[in-house]
């Protein structure tokens, strides 16, 4: 469950859904729900008679345990990799102000 709701912050479930997504027990999901919530790593709202779930962001250990859980995954290894093999741009684009299609005023 940490990976569901630590690997990217904006992700939410709710009871059943979990348990089908994990493939055990409501029962289950409810204890680690409950004890996660307990620890204030999670935080619920209802969403009409849903209780949905996700990270607490604002935790003092939220970057540490979603650290861990990237560097599990290897999504930190991924991106740097990815960052290393592009190599430099070979020319900018321009935008903003100086993009096309933006008109200059006339003096």
């Amino acid at each position: 469950m940490l990976l569901k709701f630590f690997l990217n912050a904006s992700n939410t479930g709710f009871l059943r859904g979990l348990a089908v997504e994990f493939n055990e027990s409501t029962n289950s999901i409810r204890l680690e729900l409950n004890k996660l919530e307990e620890a204030r790593l999670l935080e619920s709202q209802f969403e009409g008679p849903r209780k949905v779930f996700r990270a607490n962001a604002r935790h003092p250990l939220f970057p540490d345990i979603q650290s861990i859980v990237r560097k599990y995954i290897g999504i930190e290894d991924i991106i740097q990799s990815v960052i290393l093999h592009l190599g430099k741009p070979l020319r900018g684009l321009p935008h903003g102000r100086t993009g096309p299609g933006h008109r200059q005023r006339q003096a």
